[in-house]
């Protein structure tokens, strides 16, 4: 039988990560059960999602995932060569926005959504370094629903981070990381629950 080890090393969730040029926090039970099953339902219940689609090779191929865009009304938001205008934040948005600002450090103005109905539906690699982001963007990663891998990966290195961001969780990107460091959420077969994943910005 494998026995414990009364000396392991516990993960200190209050103290950054650092990695080769950038860091970030992770807190994996940052909502409780309770307060995480009831912002899943009522996001998924009440958020206006939309399935965005991007121009690629002269074809209109449509995100594996619904989005949604809140925050301040004079904040839009461009990627993937979409424009999204935001609607304004809901109540339980405006919660979570200053539940996580004082982890953060920085208070955010706009919220992306992401809806993932199962395994099927995923994120490919990418960074969040659009020049309306900053220099050195501060990204918070708010997860609800079900258990998936986050991965990053470095693009000069191509070394490797993979964390399962758990319900109810809170994952804080920092630094350097958006310019170094693509993410990605993979599919995967092995998940048939949904789950709804909220980044945080500041756009300038």
């Amino acid at each position: 039988m494998e026995q414990l080890d009364m000396f392991a090393e516990v993960p200190d969730y209050n103290q950054p990560v650092k990695i080769n040029n950038g860091e970030y926090l992770y807190i994996p039970d940052f909502y409780d059960k309770i307060e995480a099953d009831s912002y899943l339902n009522t996001f998924i219940e009440n958020i206006k999602w939309k399935q965005e689609s991007m121009n690629m090779y002269g074809k209109q191929i449509p995100f594996p995932r619904l989005t949604s865009w809140y925050g301040d009304s004079d904040k839009p938001y461009s990627f993937s060569g979409i424009t999204l205008q935001p609607h304004p934040w809901s109540k339980e948005l405006l919660e979570i926005k200053k539940d996580i600002e004082p982890k953060s450090g920085v208070q955010f103005n706009s919220v992306l959504l992401n809806r993932y109905r199962n395994g099927n539906d995923s994120i490919s690699w990418h960074t969040d370094a659009e020049k309306e982001l900053g220099e050195n963007p501060i990204i918070a990663s708010v997860n609800f629903g079900a258990e998936r891998k986050f991965q990053l990966k470095h693009i000069e290195t191509n070394e490797k981070v993979e964390i399962v961001l758990k319900h109810g969780s809170l994952l804080i990107m920092m630094g350097e990381l958006q310019h170094y460091w693509k993410h990605q959420v993979p599919k995967t077969k092995k998940v048939q629950a949904e789950r709804v994943n909220l980044t945080f910005r500041v756009i300038l």
